[in-house]
């Protein structure tokens, strides 16, 4: 395409309704991995939580064991209903948390597939009147 081609009214028309079918692509894409960033954030967090849970309950369960000493025994026994407590709310919150994703999700109907079919059908039939 020379330089005549792209000063051409009709040219720059097309080149930019072109980029503004693009530019939507590009942002749909951003938002779908958006939604996975979002989806895994959640699941590292949960994690987060269940690692928590798990230490406090193994530290709990090693106060009790290895540990002669009524405090270290007392502590060892208030650890591990804190480790279930901390795993309970982390599953809350993470079930919660995806419900929304679920549904925010499920809203969203990307529009790409649509602007490309429109494009194809205006380079395969021209508008006479433009």
């Amino acid at each position: 395409m020379n330089i005549r081609a792209i000063l051409h009214r009709k040219s720059r028309k097309d080149i930019k309704k072109d980029l503004k079918v693009q530019e939507k692509q590009n942002v749909e894409i951003r938002d779908s991995l958006a939604m996975e960033r979002t989806k895994l954030a959640n699941e590292r967090t949960f994690l987060a939580y269940s690692r928590t849970a798990m230490a406090l309950v193994i530290a709990g369960l090693s106060f009790i064991k290895f540990f002669e000493d009524p405090i270290y025994q007392a502590m060892g026994a208030l650890f591990i209903p804190i480790g279930l407590v901390v795993g309970f709310i982390g599953y809350r919150k993470y079930s919660k948390k995806q419900t929304k994703i679920e549904n925010h999700t499920s809203a969203y109907t990307p529009t790409s597939t649509t602007h490309a079919e429109v494009i194809a059908q205006e380079k395969k039939d021209p508008d006479p009147t433009l």
